[in-house]
């Protein structure tokens, strides 16, 4: 029995030794623990801290774009994946009106939008203010915003001064053209005044009459190039047979030929060719082309026309001169109406030849040197029915009357000028 009691003594014994190395371990863990859980509450407090400078900037940022936004004078309106306004600014309830937020934009499109351009960047709304729209995805995130800008006044100031250019180019035209036209127009007052001259002979009075005759030639020449100026490509489109323009176009030309002793020759022609376009005036930009080769010349001058086409929808026109050439420094200017390097030159020969062109929805280019020559390539459309453009008059002024009072003013600039030279005689 005391053995026994021996035996469980020392089980007892161990048992409590067992019990306090484990306590002790125990006691070691939670202080380890309690050191992780003070660490971890000081990362959490800095975590916290940090995540609370973090919001801190952010609401301030979000106040700062609410503001920016506030004040912008252009209006933004925000889109989700539906298409709802999800937010706007101040300026885009000044433009489109209330009520925006959560509704569809096509209702809005419908309440407020009169007009949209081609581009779908210019809009007219119903108050009658043009506005621009710009449109800008939202990234990852589905919507898009939507940048409304009012360039009402951008586009009025633009107009206004499209128009003052417009009017400073007519102001140059009556000039260019007072000054043009008086030389001949003297003349042929002075030779019709001389017809009632009892004391000349017939013949005399016929050489007057011929000269006054060619003066009157001279002004209608001119007076109808200013005329196809204004109006371009204008006019009734038909079915042109090359062969038969190529030969209206030699008729027109004969006088010229014969009197200047140049001359005329073809190649390369596609002699079943028909395209569209409108016959007078085509044949116009080529005898423009044609007369201004001879013009320039003192010596005989020889042109040549190519014709070839490009592809089934395109034929092409190379007019070549063993002219004089043109110096590099004009190349740029030749097409700009008035402008011309002769004294009796009215400037607007390679003009009109460029709007008729132009407004056949073809291209015009040169090609030139001193001492080499001239070569104009022109490619014009075969069907003209679909590409004819509007006229091009608004490149010289027909505006509000501008054009009558611009020659009133040039006349009288005129008169004035002519009186100043008798004072001085």
């Amino acid at each position: 029995m005391s053995q026994n009691n021996q035996y469980q003594a020392r089980d007892l014994e161990g048992a409590f030794q067992t019990f306090n190395q484990v306590s002790e371990q125990l006691m070691q863990s939670y202080a380890v623990l309690e050191l992780r859980v003070a660490q971890l509450n000081e990362e959490l407090a800095a975590a916290r801290s940090e995540r609370l400078l973090q919001l801190a900037e952010k609401e301030l940022i979000a106040n700062r774009l609410e503001r920016l936004l506030s004040a912008l004078p252009a209006g933004v309106v925000v889109l989700d994946g539906q298409n709802l306004v999800q937010e706007c600014n101040t300026a885009a309830r000044a433009l489109l009106g209330e009520p925006l937020q959560g509704l569809l934009w096509t209702d809005i499109v419908e309440r407020v939008f009169q007009s949209v351009s081609d581009d779908g960047q210019e809009i007219r709304l119903v108050s009658g203010q043009q506005i621009s729209l710009t449109r800008s995805s939202l990234g990852s995130e589905p919507g898009q915003i939507l940048l409304l800008q009012d360039v009402t006044e951008t586009r009025t100031l633009q107009h206004a001064l499209s128009r003052h250019d417009r009017l400073s180019s007519m102001g140059e035209m009556v000039a260019s053209l007072a000054h043009q036209i008086r030389t001949p127009l003297s003349s042929a007052l002075l030779y019709s005044s001389n017809l009632t001259n009892s004391h000349l002979d017939l013949k005399t009075r016929q050489s007057f009459s011929e000269k006054a005759l060619t003066q009157l030639h001279h002004l209608e020449y001119m007076i109808n190039d200013m005329l196809l100026f204004a109006k371009g490509g204008e006019g009734v489109i038909e079915a042109i047979e090359l062969p038969q323009f190529i030969n209206e176009f030699q008729q027109l030309m004969e006088k010229a030929l014969l009197s200047t002793d140049a001359s005329l020759s073809f190649s390369l022609m596609p002699e079943d060719l028909v395209f569209y376009g409108n016959r007078q005036t085509l044949l116009t930009a080529f005898q423009n082309l044609a007369m201004n080769a001879i013009q320039v010349s003192d010596a005989k001058v020889c042109i040549n026309i190519r014709v070839k086409m490009l592809n089934a929808s395109t034929v092409i026109f190379e007019v070549e001169d063993n002219g004089p050439g043109i110096a590099p420094q004009f190349l740029d200017r030749v097409f700009e109406p008035f402008y011309t390097t002769r004294s009796t030159g009215t400037g607007l020969g390679l003009a009109v030849v460029r709007a008729v062109i132009l407004n056949h929805g073809g291209e015009i280019s040169i090609s030139s040197a001193l001492g080499s020559g001239t070569t104009f390539m022109i490619n014009l459309p075969t069907d003209a029915r679909d590409s004819l453009l509007p006229s091009g008059r608004d490149e010289i002024i027909d505006l509000e009357g501008s054009y009558e009072r611009g020659i009133e003013q040039g006349m009288r600039a005129n008169v004035s000028e002519s009186n100043n030279k008798k004072e001085v005689a």
